[in-house]
């Protein structure tokens, strides 16, 4: 365990995470000072009085001052204010390194462009079947310091870029990039190379590496070594395996799971499902209990689910899709009988939209673009594509038009805070449409 006592501590950024640290520290015998852009931060009245606070802006006199600075995955490194305190050599963190500093349970640690909540939750589930003490949380639910227990036996984590960007001390039992894919464009002026470096910290120190067999970007820069297993879709060492219209999760050749005993359905969630599967295996959990975890497993809210079904037209919200990979794994694969209603909008964060362009070219789609990017978006395909401002516009001119055997499918390849609060409320909107409009 880390001594900090007699550290001057900045955190930069309050919310549960900024929170999360101040306890942290508190419990350690040592009080720091919080600094936050906003004037009036998530949080702020859980933060003890004695805790002294600059709001509104960073106080960079206190950075420069500091001895460490715990900074929220929120805030970039490239940020003037923290590129000046390192040059004067003032060490920055974020919550995850300090988490793994203490951390004294065996980690499965999740990067990937996509479908990195769905894989952590399948884990934390199979740690569950099996009987173990498991603490899932990182990028997805619990902040990770909240998690920390001596009681605990596994800890499964989602990890974002940002996060793994501060993070310096992760030894995961096994660690995985699901994929690569341009997102987070704004943040990585220098391009898919230095976001892709950012995932890749993962696989330092890690004992397992999971790797894409159909991604190179997921393989460590040193390529393929003897710490790595694969999975994807035809290769791998976990694949797919399609016989007599069954597809099957095969591992190293031998048929394990008939994915029609699943409740998730897709291609990207079999993948996603053998990923999960080599990551428990790796982290020695019972192979048959984690089977029969994912036969159980019904998915998250707002990941490829059906909000809503009448007249035998399905109302699909995959609202997470915030980046054009994943929308591409939602399109992929995907046969709709009737009509397909896509609803592509918001803010697409720099991203170059065209690796959609393949993924459009079907008879059967009409396109309704709202927000931010909606323009760029409809120039993919215009004479397939109708611009509205707002969601609730597309889905208004949508319902009257559809039939039986349609599909209405938001997935939206951009971010959503140009018009929403996240895309959690994004996703309950369009539920809620499709309820009263379906």
């Amino acid at each position: 365990m880390s001594d900090y006592r007699g550290k001057k501590v900045v955190i930069i950024g309050l919310g549960l995470t900024g929170l999360s640290c101040v306890d942290f520290f508190l419990a350690r015998g040592v009080t720091p000072r919080v600094t936050d852009t906003r004037i009036s931060p998530a949080g702020l009245e859980k933060l003890p009085e004695t805790v002294e606070r600059f709001l509104g802006g960073i106080n960079e006199d206190w950075l420069l001052d500091a001895d460490l600075i715990v900074a929220s995955p929120g805030i970039a490194l490239s940020h003037p204010a923290l590129s000046r305190a390192e040059e004067a050599g003032v060490e920055i963190v974020g919550d995850v390194e300090l988490f793994c500093r203490e951390a004294r349970a065996p980690i499965v640690a999740i990067t990937g462009s996509n479908g990195k909540s769905t894989v952590t939750m399948m884990v934390g589930e199979m740690a569950k079947a099996a009987g173990c003490h498991v603490a899932v949380g990182g990028n997805i639910g619990l902040p990770v310091l909240s998690l920390l227990s001596e009681t605990i036996e596994l800890y499964v984590l989602e990890l974002s870029s940002f996060q793994l960007e501060t993070t310096h001390s992760l030894k995961a039992a096994a660690a995985t990039i699901l994929n690569v894919s341009e997102d987070h464009m704004d943040r990585y002026p220098l391009g898919m190379q230095q976001y892709r470096a950012a995932k890749l910290r993962i696989y330092e120190h890690a004992t397992t590496c999971v790797v894409n067999a159909d991604d190179g970007l997921t393989m460590p820069v040193r390529g393929v070594d003897s710490r790595c297993i694969s999975f994807g879709v035809n290769v791998g060492d976990y694949h797919l395996n399609t016989q007599q219209g069954s597809t099957w999760l095969r591992v190293k050749g031998e048929k394990v799971l008939d994915t029609g005993e699943m409740k998730l359905t897709g291609q990207h969630n079999y993948t996603n499902a053998l990923a999960a599967l080599a990551l428990a295996d790796a982290a020695g959990l019972p192979r048959a209990t984690s089977l029969k975890a994912l036969t159980t497993f019904t998915g998250l809210s707002h990941r490829y689910c059906l909000a809503h079904r009448s007249h035998g037209v399905d109302w699909i919200n995959d609202s997470k899709a915030t980046n054009v990979g994943s929308t591409e794994a939602a399109l992929k694969g995907l046969i709709v009988k009737g009509q397909l209603w896509l609803l592509l909008g918001g803010d697409g964060k720099s991203a170059d939209f065209t690796p959609l362009l393949p993924y459009l070219q079907r008879d059967n789609l009409k396109i309704y673009c709202f927000g931010r990017d909606g323009d760029e978006l409809a120039a993919l395909r215009p004479e397939v594509s109708v611009r509205t401002d707002t969601l609730q516009q597309a889905m208004a001119a949508i319902a009257p038009q559809t039939a039986p055997g349609d599909l209405v499918l938001l997935s939206p390849a951009c971010a959503s805070l140009d018009q929403f609060k996240n895309f959690e409320q994004r996703g309950d909107e369009f539920t809620r449409l499709a309820k009263e409009l379906g």
